[in-house]
């Protein structure tokens, strides 16, 4: 009598780009699509807001390009990559809550727009991209079209910019709903007119308009997309 041993293979890994304006979902959808599909995590925006502290931090003038590039190369910026429990230190401080700060927000798209910064951070973003064996769900404006233009996968999620003022409100108390939408729509012009790797969609990203979405509608929409892109690799 001869039995079949049924071996199972392990997903294939996969790198997932997913962009869009804030308060479209992508940090909440990210951390939870790579939870759920055992992939790591990367949240882009939070390095860019590490080295805004880190300057903020060291007397350097945000609004001075020449000294923000020059300093770029400074701080040792390291990300933790599980979703579960995403971290960032700036030369082994914990950052993960000053960098939130109404301050850092205010200037992240000055600093993030100077090209010697990109161009640090990319290379930082895509070492830990191919560093990750299982695969990586990475968040952010660029990573389709700029940081990871051979992603196997590329999603470009948008909503109104009522839905995201309300979601953005919701997640700060206190916070006045008119002046969230104002300050979206502004940074949304900054994100999308820099010179250097602007906020755009891949040409062949999907896009998942989440205006009349959950949150858990958006994830469950996005799971289907990578195991869909799993089974044809």
């Amino acid at each position: 009598m001869s039995t079949t041993v049924e071996t199972r293979t392990a997903p294939a890994a996969v790198i997932v780009a997913i962009d869009g304006p804030s308060g479209t979902g992508k940090s909440s959808t990210s951390k939870a699509v790579a939870a759920q599909l055992g992939l790591s995590y990367l949240d882009t925006g939070a390095q860019y807001r590490a080295i805004t502290w880190w300057m903020l931090n060291n007397g350097i003038d945000v609004q001075d390009a020449t000294e923000v590039a020059t300093a770029a190369a400074k701080p040792v910026i390291v990300s933790g990559t599980d979703p579960a429990a995403p971290t960032i230190t700036v030369d082994g401080e914990d950052a993960s809550g000053p960098i939130r700060t109404q301050e850092v927000t205010s200037k992240v798209s000055a600093v993030s727009a100077v090209p010697e910064v990109r161009t640090r951070i990319t290379e930082l973003q895509r070492s830990i991209a191919a560093a990750a064996e299982r695969g990586i769900v990475v968040e952010g404006r660029d990573i389709g079209t700029t940081v990871l233009p051979d992603a196997d996968l590329k999603i470009f999620l948008t909503a109104s910019p009522e839905a995201r003022a309300a979601r953005r409100s919701g997640e700060v108390k206190g916070s006045d709903l008119a002046a969230t939408k104002e300050a979206l729509i502004k940074r949304d012009a900054a994100d999308s007119g820099r010179k250097t790797s602007p906020l755009a969609k891949a040409d062949d990203a999907v896009e998942v308009d989440t205006t009349e979405l959950t949150l858990q509608q958006v994830i469950e929409c996005v799971v289907t997309l990578v195991e869909e892109k799993r089974a044809t690799k």
